[in-house]
Formats: structure tokens, sequence, C-alpha cells
């Protein structure tokens, strides 16, 4: 939980941040205004994260990333400019995030995941990670759990994408609608009025580490009945995963026939391992997963930056714990796993 019991907004932030505060409130505020968070993978997505977290109004933003930018990148990732191609992409879009927002401290970091000690982790309130391998987020994942600091981790391939999001244990507050009765008067035959009101509660959130996620028993009856909603998702998922920590990289578009008959044999392997049905994971869903469309990364971008904003804030319900953009349906939605 980010504490901000010593945090007060000055006269220029409480200008800046009028409208969020008074859609949230100012202890809120307060608590984004201190709060210390680390995205790790600058690709469109990982942008589309930063700007909403940045203008958000937190205290500080760190931006780690080891690769380079490539022309690739610059059709969805909009702080690098053009002229930084083949320099890390971290460091080439400082200039324009901190333009965002003056009043957020931005930084970045230029080494890679796997030569970085627990304690970099720790430092942060919140880690949102992106373009790493399973064993790399579920290592963050652990780390954060250990540290009692909160995790989310997404990706976008193509017009396909996926957030997940470990709290812990969160709580948080959230307005509902009541109906209430009007007193009326003893010779009042009309009927009963009633008016409407909105009242704060307090609620808790229990999430699972990444790892229970993607391990979710797919023998359990609760999970094979999701299988007759007939949305294979989750599958997809973990099939670019599994490709991602195989190859040590993305589906390529200019290796677009070859990868996808990978991921064709990926999806065969898995419906064997798991019993799905066999058509359930159709061919049509691998042929738009290559490279990151600028809208899939916004729309995911737009919910990864959300559930941070919730997560620190503690306003509102946040997402427990997957959500997934379907490009086929063009539609997104929440699920649980693991539990």
């Amino acid at each position: 939980m980010v504490e901000n019991n010593e945090i007060e907004l000055s006269e220029a932030e409480a200008e800046q941040y009028d409208r969020q505060i008074r859609l949230w409130g100012l202890e809120s505020q307060k608590r984004l205004r201190a709060s210390k968070v680390l995205i790790i993978g600058l690709s469109g997505l990982g942008a589309e994260i930063a700007k909403n977290i940045i203008l958000s109004g937190v205290k500080s933003v760190c931006l780690l990333d080891d690769e380079n930018l490539k022309e690739i990148d610059l059709y969805s990732q909009f702080l690098a400019p053009p002229d930084k191609i083949g320099q890390n992409r971290a460091e080439s879009s400082l200039q324009r995030a901190r333009a965002l927002n003056p009043m957020v401290d931005v930084t970045s970091e230029t080494k890679a995941v796997d030569e970085l000690p627990d304690a970099f982790f720790t430092t942060f309130d919140i880690v949102c990670a992106t373009g790493l391998k399973q064993e790399q987020l579920e290592r963050i994942n652990n780390i954060c759990r250990d540290s009692n600091k909160k995790f989310l981790c997404g990706d976008v391939w193509g017009m396909f994408g996926y957030m997940f999001a470990d709290l812990i244990d969160h709580e948080y507050s959230e307005e509902i609608v009541q109906h209430r009765a009007l007193k009326r008067g003893p010779d009042d035959t009309e009927k009963s009025a009633r008016e409407t009101v909105s009242i704060t509660v307090k609620r808790r959130a229990i999430y699972v580490p990444l790892q229970n996620a993607l391990s979710a028993d797919w023998t359990k009856p609760e999970l094979r009945s999701r299988l007759r909603r007939g949305d294979p998702s989750y599958f997809v998922m973990k099939i670019l995963l599994r490709f991602r920590d195989e190859y040590n990289r993305n589906p390529d578009p200019a290796k677009r026939k070859a990868d996808t008959e990978i991921l064709l044999r990926m999806r065969d392997e898995l419906v064997k391992e798991l019993s799905i049905p066999v058509g359930f994971i159709s061919d049509a869903l691998f042929m738009d997963v290559f490279g990151i469309i600028s809208g899939a990364a916004a729309v995911v971008g737009g919910v990864i930056g959300q559930e941070v904003i919730k997560a620190v804030s503690q306003r509102e319900p946040p997402h427990n714990n997957m959500f997934f953009f379907n490009p086929v349906k063009c539609v997104g939605f929440v699920e649980l796993y693991g539990q």
C-alpha cells in the first residue's frame, strides 16, 4: 500500500490535477503522487502504459529497456523519435515522456532484467512488465509478492493482447448506489417515492501469482465449462508466450509463413496436452499476431494504465486477474484464473 500521510499537493499540482481530484478525490490523488512505478519494455504497449501513468500524476516512473529502437517500433512507439533508431528505446523515450508531465520524475534503466538484483525491483510501489519471457515474469512477480509490491504484466502481439494483475491482498473503496424510500405524511395516499443515494463501502480482493494463473488445471469442471463460452484467448496467450520462450523473440512479420506454421504446431501440441476440443483454437487467431498494431496497444495499454491508477489510488474494483483483447471478436473481457 502506498503511504500518503506526509504528501501535500502544491498549488500548481492541485490546479493541474483538478479534474482528477474531482473524479477520485484528494486522498486518492495524494496516493498517486507518492507512488513510484517501474515500466519494463518500451515497445508500443510500454509507451501507452507510460503515457497513461505519467499523465495521472505519480511521483516517479522508471523506463526499463535493454533493446535498441528499430524501424518497426515506430509504427506504434510514439515516445521515441525516428532519428533515434539504433539507440536504446528507454533513453530515446525520455524527452517526450518527461514533456507529458514535468511534475513527474521520469528516468531510464538500460540493463537487462536478468542483470538486475532482486533489490532493484523492491524500490518501486508497482511494477508493469511487458515483452519478457514467462520465467522472467514469474521471477519478478515472486519478488514483488515477497516485498508486498503490486505487479502487472501484459503484451500485445499484432491485434491480440492480454493483461495479468497480482495485487496480492488489495483493499479498496467503491461507491455504490442505493434506493431509499422517502417518508410521507400520514394522509398521503400516493405511492411511496424513492431517492437515490451514493455510499462508499470498503472491499477486499485476493489475488494469485502469475505461476498459478498460467498453470490453471483444465480438468476442473469449472474451467471446462468455460470452453462452452467459446473464447480461446487464454490458450492463444500461452502459445505466444511459449513461442517467445523457445525462440527468444516474437512472431516476425518478415517470417510470417514459417512462424505461422510454428504457432499452429504449438497450438496442436497444447490441444493434446490440455485435452482441448480440436478446432477450438482456430487458425484465424494466428493471422493477426505479428508486430504490434497501435490500436491494440492503445486498448491494452489503456487498461493496464487504468488498473495501475485504481490499484495505487485504492478506488474502484480492479480487474481480477486477467484481461484479454480478442481481435477476431473485437471484444475485451476479464476472467479469473488460478484460484
